[in-house]
């Protein structure tokens, strides 16, 4: 999910208000833990969200859009109303493709941002670990000289290990990607800085190099991703 440019805080709240009095979710009962878990799929690889550890550069960074008005009293509603109405009237030109969410999930998700946007601290009970990745920290050791390391299948920015092992020489990366967002494989270290193509959906990324004994960086070399935390450690003996 992308918000469309950097309006004015006044103009988005306007836009929230207007959203709220025509209605917009009264119907519907908000699934917070539905509503984090989509966005930490569709969202956090564009926009930062720190509760949902999201560290997305493309997009606006959520919290700083809000921060100062919660100060003034915009309230968890009018935010949603903002992003509800952003996420369903997509700005032409916008990177955010429309019908990213719809319905419910559209609801779901607006909802959650209306809460977390903006707010010190961190999520509680069922949110704390909704939309977490599942990450092994097991290494995953080279096999005929091939690394197969996966994006995570749920859009989180991560692989599904942070740790791999391999000997020195000729080694290869390979990573498919099981996300709706778009990822590659990439790796740095000594004498190595080497870039996967970036894929799609049921995409291979795949990047080979020839390493001598240390430590290594395998990352997601698309912007934000690694900062997001889609990264781990190659170890080379």
């Amino acid at each position: 999910m992308r918000l469309s440019g950097h309006r004015p805080l006044a103009a988005l709240a306007a836009v929230g208000l207007a959203a709220a009095a025509a209605g917009c979710g009264r119907s519907h009962e908000a699934d917070l833990v539905n509503g984090k878990a989509l966005f930490t799929q569709k969202c956090a690889s564009c926009h930062t969200l720190q509760r949902a550890n999201a560290r997305g550069v493309q997009g606006p960074n959520l919290d700083e859009a809000f921060r100062a008005s919660r100060g003034q009293g915009m309230t968890d509603a009018t935010v949603r109303g903002v992003v509800l109405r952003q996420i369903q009237n997509v700005r032409r030109g916008s990177i955010m493709p429309p019908n990213l969410v719809t319905g419910d999930d559209a609801h779901d998700v607006a909802a959650y941002v209306g809460k977390a946007a903006g707010q010190p601290g961190r999520d509680a009970g069922l949110l704390a670990s909704a939309g977490r990745p599942e990450v092994s920290k097991a290494p995953v050791k080279a096999k005929g000289g091939t690394l197969t390391i996966d994006s995570d299948p749920t859009g989180a920015l991560a692989f599904t290990a942070i740790n791999a092992i391999g000997s020195a020489g000729q080694l290869e990366f390979d990573m498919d990607n099981k996300a709706s967002v778009q990822h590659n494989i990439a790796v740095k270290g000594p004498g190595v800085d080497k870039k996967g193509p970036v894929v799609g959906q049921g995409g291979v990324s795949k990047v080979s190099a020839d390493f001598k004994p240390g430590k290594y960086t395998f990352y997601c070399s698309v912007p934000g991703h690694e900062a997001g935390g889609m990264k781990g450690t190659l170890t080379v003996k």
